[in-house]
């Protein structure tokens, strides 16, 4: 029994001359890390059964953190030997330690989190910094709306963007992940307000619908559409239902009872008869594309009186380098401010598949200007290949070009030169060739 004793006794005791083996400041202070040799101060943190006892030196902690500094030796430091921290993570606070005593980085996926909120707490920006450098290197579309959520909650908007950036490259990977019914009400509204989605509008509607019912779930009310409705909120007015097909409609929002039978009728009128009437959610396409948008003008001048009997004008086109379409240059009335009907398209010339297409209106205020009319969603162009644009407006006599060109190349010092062919579209085309007519503009990007 007394040999217990002196063997425990011995044991408490820090090793005498440690001192020698820490041949730098550095070392030495790393060896006093969670160590009680000469700690004068004791965190109890955590709660319940996780929770530690860790030593620490109060000269160490204020000469690293301004946050120790005012504790121990500010105009209300606290007299103390012990000091309770029951809303951090005991792992989280050793790692805070351990960089404070030793410039060393110990995280992971585990305690990335909780790490960054200690740093914060405790004003460690390298550590902090440290946190969100981690979180950058693995971020993805499986955990990219867990730690938007994180993001905003910490205030980190250069972290917030980078998931936002993420989502809009990977949207339907990323709205199929578990974090993504996991997210508030304010962080949905953040994406749907987002014009650089990369789904189509039918699908992101199926997933804020799967959403709804989990915030049901949280709030523990029953999965009804009326339910659903109020979770989402003015999310609600956030989705582009204009930006679906009638079928892509008809088949999904009209039959899901979140929709009022007002907002159901609004929206099938929006879908079925010229003017158009207006409706209560955006119609403005989601491009999500990055970098700048860019325009050709295949004509050199502008003429006046283009009429318009419903049949379409056309022109093909082909491109030696691969871009997306996002919508064409149109020319307006020559008698004032007027309202058009149009329809545009762009087809593939050989297949005659339509690739991308809108049914849509615009005004314009009488001059020789162009005015813009966007696809839904840009259309892919491959490079060498034949398409046919085509334009079938309902209006008054327009402007049109002339002095057309077969060739127009466009040069951006950061997307570099793309080159547009311009030939004859054979058929009903309204008048429009190369030399003459409408469609002046295509709007694209790299």
């Amino acid at each position: 029994m007394f040999n217990q004793i002196v063997c425990l006794f011995v044991c408490l005791q820090p090793m005498y001359n440690w001192q020698a083996s820490k041949t730098t400041v550095k070392d030495r202070l790393a060896y006093m890390f969670n160590n009680e040799v000469m700690s004068d101060v004791h965190f109890i943190v955590g709660r319940g059964e996780g929770m530690q006892r860790i030593p620490a030196h109060k000269f160490v902690l204020a000469i690293g953190s301004a946050v120790f500094d005012a504790m121990f030796n500010g105009g209300m430091a606290t007299t103390s030997a012990e000091v309770e921290l029951p809303d951090v993570e005991p792992a989280a606070f050793l790692a805070l330690l351990r960089f404070l005593y030793s410039d060393e980085v110990q995280i992971g996926p585990e305690t990335v989190m909780t790490t960054l909120y200690t740093a914060k707490k405790y004003a460690v920006p390298a550590l902090e910094s440290a946190c969100v450098d981690f979180l950058k290197k693995n971020l993805s579309s499986d955990n990219a709306f867990m730690l938007l959520t994180q993001a905003r909650l910490f205030d980190e908007p250069q972290l917030a963007q980078l998931c936002l950036e993420t989502i809009d490259k990977n949207t339907s990977e990323a709205l199929a992940a578990e974090g993504f019914v996991d997210i508030d009400l304010d962080t949905l509204n953040v994406v749907l307000e987002r014009d650089t989605l990369g789904i189509r509008e039918c699908k992101l509607f199926v997933a804020v619908v799967r959403w709804a019912e989990h915030e049901c779930q949280r709030q523990q009310m029953a999965a009804t559409p009326e339910n659903k409705r109020r979770a989402l909120g003015q999310a609600l007015r956030l989705i582009r239902f204009p930006l679906m097909t009638i079928e892509e409609f008809a088949s999904g929002p009209a039959q899901s009872g979140i929709l009022t039978d007002r907002e159901v009728v609004s929206l099938f009128l929006h879908f079925t008869v010229n003017p158009k009437p207006p409706v209560d959610f955006l119609d403005s396409p989601r491009c999500c594309l990055t970098g700048k948008e860019q325009t050709i003008n295949r004509f050199h001048a502008v003429e006046s009186r283009w009429g318009y009997s419903g049949t379409s004008d056309r022109i093909r086109f082909v491109v030696n380098r691969h871009i997306f379409v996002v919508g064409f240059g149109l020319y307006g009335s020559i008698h004032g401010p007027t309202d058009y009907q149009v329809n545009i398209q762009i087809i593939q010339t050989d297949s005659g598949t339509v690739l991308g297409q809108n049914d849509t209106g615009f005004s314009c205020d009488g001059s020789d200007a162009t005015f813009r009319v966007m696809f839904k969603e840009p259309v892919e162009i491959q490079p060498n290949v034949s398409y046919t644009a085509c334009a079938t407006l309902k209006g008054p006599d327009s402007h049109y070009g002339t002095k057309g060109m077969r060739k127009v190349i466009h040069e951006s010092p950061s997307s570099g030169k793309v080159i547009f062919q311009f030939t004859y579209a054979a058929g009903n085309n309204n008048g429009t060739s190369v030399e003459d007519g409408q469609i002046p503009e295509i709007i694209f990007y790299t």
